[in-house]
């Protein structure tokens, strides 16, 4: 029997594929896992190094004790709350796989939204060659504010081969992993990543030139808007393990908002749009602070697939 199999009560002796995998969900339904199966799946194709195809064509397939035990530890670890991402260190975004770590917020589906908002916001801008002339359309410069693992970046960076994006981001961290990711994508020529508190060091800039410079063409951001309080509401996965930082911007969750918004209103160029994806119940909140800042127009809310408000853009005049 292999120690560090017994601790999960899984493998007590040589297995197939199909037995660790029947016991593996067994142990993560038993720990009350969301999507157990999927996360079962997940991480003994982490732990075989093969993918889903290969996993159901070989169920016969015996375990080398040494895949067996780093399995049973990757069960053992998701039972007690880890999230599969940071098991297995990927997740999906976009249909790009992005490297992830508990140094990162893992990308949500939600957040996609933010990138078909901001494409559907540049028209024909987005659009590397002008359709009618056949001319280069003008290159644009894009801001991604707190960009965590860059998946809102390079997202960008790949829809756009003319764009020059800036990421930023106040984790050193999470620079390092959206570097490794920018770079696994073949964008990281394209994007320039940034430690920095949102847009500060750009506002900076901005005060040493002419009042009517302008920096970006669009700014997009996912940014921290869970309230501080609610912090015991959130899945243990979530609570425990995401940091904190990209979470959690204050007492209330909507406290970022304002700064950001004033900060993208200073460097956005006339016609340059802002999209921001939106805790639940905030739109409200943060159509207000754009009412209350001047120079904002054609101000629009995004629905997700559960009809909750999930982007907001806004148009700078």
């Amino acid at each position: 029997m292999t120690q560090g199999l017994q601790p999960a009560g899984l493998l007590a002796s040589p297995m197939d594929i199909r037995a660790a995998l029947k016991m593996g969900i067994a142990r993560l339904r038993s720990a009350n896992v969301p999507s157990y199966t999927l996360a079962a799946e997940l991480l003994l194709m982490c732990a075989l190094e093969h993918d889903r195809t290969w996993l159901y064509t070989h169920p016969e397939a015996r375990l080398d004790p040494a895949v067996a035990e780093k399995y049973s530890e990757l069960i053992q670890r998701r039972a007690s709350g880890e999230p599969t991402q940071y098991l297995t260190g990927k997740q999906e975004f976009w249909g790009l796989e992005f490297e992830v770590s508990p140094g990162v917020l893992i990308p949500r589906p939600e957040t996609e939204h933010v990138v078909e908002v901001a494409l559907e916001r540049l028209g024909p801008r987005g659009i590397k060659i002008n359709l009618s002339t056949g001319a280069p359309t003008p290159a644009l410069r894009i801001a991604d504010v707190g960009t965590g693992s860059g998946c809102l970046a390079i997202a960008l960076a790949r829809e756009l081969p003319h764009a020059e994006i800036f990421a930023t981001d106040i984790s050193a961290p999470a620079l390092a992993v959206a570097a490794r990711n920018a770079a696994r994508h073949g964008v990281a020529d394209r994007i320039q990543f940034e430690q920095a508190d949102l847009l500060e060091n750009h506002v900076r800039e901005l005060r040493g030139t002419k009042q009517d410079a302008c920096f970006f063409d669009l700014i997009v951001s996912n940014p921290p808007y869970v309230a501080q309080n609610e912090a015991n509401q959130l899945p243990r996965e979530i609570r425990d393990h995401e940091p904190s930082a990209a979470l959690f911007p204050g007492p209330m969750g909507v406290e970022i908002y304002s700064r950001l918004i004033e900060q993208a209103g200073s460097l956005l160029c006339k016609g340059g749009n802002l999209v921001l994806e939106l805790g639940y119940g905030s739109a409200d909140h943060v159509r207000a602070i754009f009412a209350a800042q001047p120079g904002w127009t054609n101000v629009n809310l995004t629905n997700d697939l559960a009809s909750i408000p999930r982007v907001v853009a806004a148009q700078r005049l």
